[in-house]
């Protein structure tokens, strides 16, 4: 009997498997019918039940998981010659089940209709647009460092605690939810990894677990950093799962934040997306332009990226690498990195708006 009921779900895996690569091809409706209804419901319940505890609840999990996949694995070593349709069998069974948490409780996102089209704005720019709103967020950002840093030489430094950055991502989305009610962001559930440093060096400053609805950011993050990273995160929870579409979200948090720093770090988030493509179009603009931005903003990305470098490893990029390839397969196929898109977002929300 309970021979038959894991060959059931190794069945039931075949076939999740072919739903999931038909639903591919209607993104309107899992926008409708799971973005929109059944997983609201699931990651408010979520976060409702593990978002008021101090502690990552799916940290723990992945590490019981991990230690009882290799208790089991060493046990049962044996049968993977002497039992192997039985090991596989079991295998296969619990690849099911997770298999179908995963997509029930988040993975569907991967396959509801782009950012753009929800939206209902362009996918492309030129790069006239793109010189202006550079020009535009160059300015902006110069003005607000201006009334942070005592000079335009000197880096921004935050003078919150992690924890209370946390606590202030919620208001940018109540902003947004002024203007688009599915951006409602209650309750907030945004935790320190306890795996902040392994996170770090495999590349990551923070995920979103699947199974807990628990936003994770590795402590070890320069504060400058953390509005951005937890509002991206926070965009994730909400079920945007294009690493792109979670950035654009995350800087809209940031910037319609009304406290100045999350303003700061939205900003200049945004204009980190612009350059590198103003320079791939348009070189002599962007190095006539990127002598307009305060040195103290260069300083902010410089802290950032000399954090970075300190952590490379020979591994950090096969992780990168793993972790595209797993985008590829759910439905994302820029993978990790996707300036364009994300730059296309911004320029065309704040067309005819004031920044």
């Amino acid at each position: 009997m309970l021979k038959n009921k894991k060959l059931i779900l190794v069945i039931f895996l075949g076939i999740q498997i072919i739903v999931i690569s038909i639903l591919k091809n209607y993104p309107e409706f899992v926008e409708q019918f799971y973005s929109n209804g059944l997983y609201v419901f699931l990651s408010k319940l979520m976060r409702y039940a593990f978002g008021w505890l101090p502690f990552s609840v799916g940290d723990i999990f992945y590490t019981l998981a991990g230690i009882y996949i290799i208790r089991w694995l060493i046990v049962n070593r044996k049968r993977i010659i002497k039992d192997t349709i039985n090991w596989l069998l079991d295998v296969g069974a619990t690849l099911s089940i997770a298999y179908f948490a995963f997509h029930i409780l988040w993975a569907f996102n991967y396959y509801r209709q782009p950012l753009y089209k929800s939206l209902d704005i362009e996918a492309e720019y030129t790069t006239e647009q793109l010189i202006s709103f550079t020009e535009q967020l160059i300015e902006k950002s110069n003005a607000i460092h201006d009334q942070l840093a005592a000079n335009d030489s000197l880096k921004v430094e935050l003078p919150y605690t992690r924890a209370e950055i946390f606590d202030k991502v919620k208001d940018g989305y109540i902003k947004l939810e002024e203007t688009y009610t599915h951006l409602n962001y209650q309750p907030s559930s945004i935790k320190k990894s306890i795996y902040s440093t392994p996170l770090i060096y495999m590349g990551f400053s923070g995920y979103l677990n699947p199974f807990t609805n628990e936003a994770q950011v590795s402590r070890l993050m320069p504060t400058y950093k953390f509005p951005t990273t937890s509002c991206h995160e926070a965009a994730h929870q909400l079920g945007y799962a294009a690493e792109n579409e979670a950035n654009f979200i995350g800087s809209l948090a940031a910037i319609h934040n009304d406290d100045i720093y999350f303003k700061y770090s939205g900003y200049t988030f945004a204009l980190r997306y612009c350059l590198p493509e103003l320079h791939k179009r348009d070189p002599d603009t962007y190095y006539k332009i990127y002598e307009t931005i305060n040195k103290g903003i260069i300083k902010n990305y410089q802290e950032v990226q000399d954090f970075w470098m300190a952590y490379e490893n020979p591994l950090e990029p096969l992780f990168e690498t793993t972790f595209d390839s797993f985008l590829k397969v759910n439905n994302q196929s820029a993978g990790m990195k996707s300036y364009s898109y994300v730059v296309a977002l911004l320029v065309n929300y704040y067309e005819g708006k004031t920044l």
